[in-house]
């Protein structure tokens, strides 16, 4: 449960502070499904079965981006970080 990672006695913790710790598990947790489906597809000799896999590793990163949203409509942090680097060409480190 997400709650069992909180470093703070929940009562402290503001509903906003809660929220954002609800979605940064979320996205921990999807992009962690992504990458077991990841390797289990490249693992895989079954073509239908490694389809399958990768299909489930597209939707955990649908996920994972719908929660990425969220943070950044709900984050002046995550939204300013995300507008320094993200849709960017060159180096990423140059931003």
């Amino acid at each position: 449960m997400s709650s069992d990672n909180l470093h703070a006695p929940r009562e402290r913790l503001s509903k906003k502070t809660l929220s954002m710790h609800h979605a940064i598990v979320s996205l921990m947790e999807e992009l962690e499904a992504a990458d077991w489906y990841q390797q289990r597809a490249d693992d895989c000799e079954d073509e239908e079965l490694k389809a399958i896999l990768l299909h489930n590793m597209e939707e955990e990163v649908e996920h994972a981006a719908m929660v990425l949203e969220w943070l950044r409509r709900n984050s002046e942090v995550f939204a300013k970080q995300l507008d320094l680097y993200l849709h960017k060409d060159g180096k990423v480190v140059d931003h």
